[in-house]
Order: structure tokens, then sequence, then C-alpha cells
């Protein structure tokens, strides 16, 4: 039988999305370098210095709500823009017109690509189930219902704490740790009784400021040094890494 390999104690596991149970990390990359290259073309002309779709998206903008990456990395630049409004048009140079276009982007990347899951990650999430662990997903993506469904994954989480479910309740979102202390409350667990599973730096980060029993980087991009610098406890480059007799 496969068995989950996590500290004695831990009793429930809250997994963020993006790059750890889905591969849709690399989508959201190209949808946030589209959408801020076109920006800063537009604004610095042809001699703008483009997003890094490693650097900047790893240090300012992966696993933050959509918004505060857009503010963040704007930041990193000296860019100082108007809020504007939730609603505003894609075309608008404000933080929310920025973050809707990159969700149009994001949209039309995963019609069109499809969403798939990481098999290891759903071999734990299958596993810890079997053990009786309780289980949620932790992101800071508003298309996170979907993406679950997309993916055929929905059925192995009992909560979701994501975007839509942090601006309904007012969380804060990565690093800061409410979004899942929010995930631990709705499974009846104490933060030291779960695990969190993170591959984004922001995620680490919130892992720490939340005391959790044990923070899981997952590694898909060679950052591992990174994620122990900002939380990780350990670090794998897979979930499968983390099963007792996984036979594949």
């Amino acid at each position: 039988m496969t068995k989950p390999c996590l500290p004695t104690g831990i009793r429930a596991c809250l997994f963020d999305l993006d790059g750890v149970l889905t591969r849709t990390a690399v989508v959201h990359a190209a949808a946030w370098k589209q959408m801020f290259d076109a920006f800063l073309e537009r604004r610095d002309g042809p001699s703008f210095r483009p997003f890094d779709r490693a650097a900047d998206y790893d240090e300012y903008v992966d696993g933050r709500p959509r918004a505060d990456g857009v503010r963040t990395f704007l930041a990193s630049r000296g860019i100082d823009l108007p809020e504007g409004a939730p609603d505003d048009p894609p075309d608008r140079d404000t933080v929310n017109g920025l973050g809707n276009r990159k969700n149009i982007l994001v949209l039309a990347r995963i019609r069109e690509e499809g969403v798939e899951a990481y098999p290891g990650s759903v071999r734990f999430a299958e596993a810890v189930r079997d053990a009786g662990l309780r289980t949620a997903v932790v992101s800071s993506s508003a298309n996170c219902r979907d993406v679950l469904i997309a993916a055929g994954i929905e059925h192995l989480f009992e909560v979701r704490i994501d975007g839509v479910v942090a601006a309904e309740r007012a969380l804060p979102g990565k690093p800061h740790p409410d979004t899942f202390l929010e995930a631990a409350r709705e499974l009846d667990t104490v933060p030291g009784a779960a695990a969190v599973f993170e591959d984004a730096l922001a995620g680490m980060e919130a892992g720490r400021a939340g005391r959790f029993g044990q923070v899981i980087g997952v590694d898909r991009v060679g950052q591992a040094d990174a994620l122990r610098r900002h939380g990780a406890d350990i670090v794998v480059q897979d979930l499968a890494e983390l099963l007792e007799g996984d036979a594949s």
C-alpha cells in the first residue's frame, strides 16, 4: 500500500494549485510576460526592459493575488499606477486593468493548451486521503475551481480557499499566512498539525509565518535553495518522492 511520508502528528495537507498540483505555473508566467511586456513597451518604447519569466515571476508575482502581483512588479521598476476598479477594462493602465488583461490571456492559454495535473501529485493526494488525512487547496487564483475541474481532481479536496473566497472574506494573500490558516480552520486542524505544499517563494513565506507543522517546497524550476531560504523545511522535485512504496 502506498503511504504518504509525513511527520507524526500531521492531520491535514494544504496544497497550492499552480506548479504543485497542476502544470499551470508556466502558463501563468507566459501570460504575465505577455501582458507586462506589452505595457512596458507602450510606456518606455522599443528600448523597454522586458519582464523576466524566471527572476521577475518568481520574486514579484508567483503565488500572490493578481493585483498584488501587478503592484509588486511595478514597484520593482519604480512605476506607480492608479488602482482603478475591479471591473476596469483590460486596456486601461491601472493595477486592476493590467490584472484583468493578464487574466484574459491566461484563460485563453488554458483553453488552447488544456490543464494537466502532475501524476505524482495526484498519487500523493490520493494516498493522503486513503490515510485519513484532511485536504485543501489554497490558491491565489480566481480560476482555481475551473482549473481543478478541467484537470479532473476537484474531488480530491474537501476545502478550497482561492482568490474568490479570499476576496469574499477579506483575507490577505500570500506571503501572508491567512489563506492557509483559513483552510486549516475549515478542516478543524491547528496549524501545527497541517503541512503546506508550495512552489512559490511567497507561499514558502506564508507557510513559515503561519507556523505550520511542515512546509514542503516543490521545486519544478531549479530554485531549491531559494525555497529553503524563504521557509521550506524540505524540498522535493515531485510529491511522489514523499510516497512510501510508490512503484512508479
